[in-house]
């Protein structure tokens, strides 16, 4: 598994749930020892039912502004990890000439969703925890070296 990246950029569709939740919970686990952002294949909106099941746990999403690709500040990343094969693409494009590592990790859509609002937020919850198990095991806590 080796050391952590310094540098991390989680991708979806919209910037507006998926991405985002990954960015929120990488940067909750292990704060400012990595520089973490998120992108979107296309321009989207804050999400509430993801803002909602962040919270849940103790995460704010409320001050984030979903963004494409190109109104990224920096493009210097150690790995770029895709949650949407939209997403895949434009990371493949982004990354040719790139010294960096690339992951796609195909994460459900929940806005997928129909029905009731509880089981529109139970979806959101699904995608939340997969992706709290999948950084927690790529990301392990403890591995990083401080002084």
């Amino acid at each position: 598994m080796g050391d952590i990246p310094s540098a991390v950029l989680f991708a979806c569709t919209m910037n507006s749930v998926r991405s985002a939740m990954a960015e929120g919970i990488l940067k909750y686990l292990h704060g400012h020892r990595v520089y973490v952002d998120s992108a979107g294949a296309r321009a989207g909106e804050t999400n509430g039912f993801a803002i909602e099941v962040m919270d849940e746990i103790g995460i704010d999403l409320s001050g984030h502004t979903p963004k494409t690709f190109d109104d990224l500040e920096d493009s210097s990343f150690d790995l770029v990890i895709s949650l949407s094969p939209e997403a895949q693409h434009k990371a493949v494009e982004m990354t040719r000439v790139m010294a960096c590592d690339l992951e796609f990790w195909n994460t459900f859509d929940p806005t997928m969703i129909e029905g009731s609002r509880e089981s529109r937020l139970e979806a959101y919850r699904q995608v939340r925890d997969q992706l709290m198990t999948r950084i927690k095991e790529k990301f392990p806590l403890g591995l990083h070296s401080d002084v």
